[in-house]
């Protein structure tokens, strides 16, 4: 399968299965297009037709270029067949039970009252509430039994807005620091923050012990101020934005991320991007909303026009700014062409429900944070451990395979099928597909392989 795209002014081919990308001119990018459905005679005749006026197109030039074509599809760069369906559920299989990573929702509660907020303000369509430590502990416990031969374990401090439990949640890194070399494990932990409780404090604790940070900013003050309010109906943004500033200073500008939310209040979410790079942030990222259909918040299938072109510019003033000495980071277009994840990652997905987990405060166990509170979605556990054996099997024949949808899709082994939780929300089944989503995942992959195509004609 190929997928066929111009964008800033390159003819990018993609096929699909190899993962190779063609910059080619013109008359090969038609010729590809025709390759597999018309003659090699009625491809050149088509060609002599259409490019009549160029004197630098000529029956043996079409020849020749029809002849590399073919030498591209013998050597497995074009026209790649589909061989992976078998393998579809072979990693995750292979990996047993072993969990790599979780989620430790240490505050189902927040100090900020984002209308959007897909927990509920923190309380997940529950009660508000604070992990123990003792929850905590055996949490960190309950990942070290299940991670098998896994070295590098995954700890991200969740809410709501973790820093509101910010003792429980340093006891927990110290009681980790504790036992890796006994265990031999390595624990890599993650903050995600509103910012609000920023202090020096956590500034140098957190740039000790934290290997990455995630900040909530939506961009613009007029933006962000607008859903992220905190009871009294006021604005973050003046709170926020110099604590940000001192974390990110702090940690020498790495080994962070910006991260933000648009709506359908600004489809021209680029603009947020841009300001906060103004503002010196430079690791960004921006996520659509994902709401209900008729939630006002919620992006029409008008503004999924205005984002898809939105990439688009972005992706080209990005490439401005690297050329220029000045470059920023977007998460969406992080792409590696030449390693990347292997086929049986792209295959399998991120793992939520099987290598992935959420903890509740309480310590109970569902798939990912987005599937906290939903209650036929409870896995079991720190305590008992999953219990929920049915729900896991799910979870692991959950792959881009799983979802007829998926087939004939040139992204799909970029986006492994899609956000099971997106899809659970959008369909009722966590094997769906969340339509939009998708539309935005197609148009970013389509602007970060275009980025590289770029930098590597430019030697940027």
């Amino acid at each position: 399968m190929i997928h066929e795209y111009k964008l800033n002014g390159y003819n990018i081919v993609l096929d699909t299965c190899s993962g190779s990308v063609h910059d080619v001119d013109e008359v090969a990018y038609d010729m590809i297009g025709l390759y597999e459905t018309k003659s090699r005679e009625d491809i050149i005749k088509a060609m002599l037709e259409k490019y009549a006026d160029r004197d630098d197109v000529t029956e043996d030039d079409l020849n020749e270029c029809y002849d590399d074509i073919t030498s591209l599809k013998d050597e497995g760069l074009l026209f790649t067949p589909d061989t992976f369906e078998d393998m579809a559920g072979t990693f995750k299989e292979r990996s047993g039970n072993v969990i790599k990573a979780l989620c430790l929702h240490v505050a189902h509660t927040c100090n900020l009252n984002c209308s959007y907020c897909f927990a509920s303000q923190g309380k997940y369509h529950g009660d508000r509430a604070l992990m123990s430590y003792e929850v905590g502990k055996r949490a960190l416990d309950f990942l070290i039994e299940n991670s098998g031969s896994r070295t590098n374990l995954e700890v991200d401090f969740f809410g709501g807005e973790p820093l509101m439990n910010f003792d429980v949640v340093k006891d927990l890194v110290k009681y980790a620091r504790s036992i890796e070399k006994e265990k031999n494990k390595n624990f890599r932990f993650t903050l995600t923050t509103n910012g609000v409780l920023i202090d020096d404090d956590v500034i140098e604790w957190a740039n000790r012990e934290m290997s990455n940070v995630v900040l909530s900013l939506d961009g613009r003050k007029e933006i962000h101020d607008r859903f992220r309010v905190d009871y009294a109906g006021n604005g973050s943004y003046d709170k926020i934005v110099p604590k940000f500033k001192k974390l990110v200073d702090a940690r020498g500008g790495k080994n962070y991320y910006m991260r933000g939310t648009f709506t359908h209040a600004n489809p021209d979410f680029t603009e947020d991007v841009f300001h906060m790079a103004d503002l010196g942030f430079t690791e960004l990222s921006m996520e659509p909303v994902v709401g209900k259909p008729d939630d006002p918040m919620t992006l029409t299938d008008e503004d999924i026009e205005i984002v898809k072109k939105q990439y688009e510019i972005l992706a080209i003033d990005m490439l401005r700014r690297k050329r220029e000495g000045k470059p920023i980071t977007f998460y969406h277009y992080m792409l590696d062409l030449t390693e990347g994840p292997c086929i049986y990652k792209r295959i399998s997905g991120c793992g939520s429900g099987t290598e992935y987990m959420a903890v509740t405060p309480w310590g109970d166990l569902y798939p990912c944070h987005q599937f906290v509170g939903e209650e036929d979605y409870k896995l079991g556990n720190v305590f008992d451990g999953v219990t929920n054996d049915a729900l896991r099997e799910s979870f692991r024949s959950c792959n881009v395979y799983a979802r007829p949808e998926c087939k004939d899709c040139f992204a799909k082994l970029y986006c492994s099928g899609g956000c099971a939780a997106n899809a659970y929300h959008a369909t009722g089944s966590i094997k769906g597909i969340y339509e939009k989503g998708c539309e935005l995942f197609k148009k970013r992959i389509e602007c970060a392989i275009m980025m590289r195509v770029a930098e590597e004609n430019e030697g940027l």
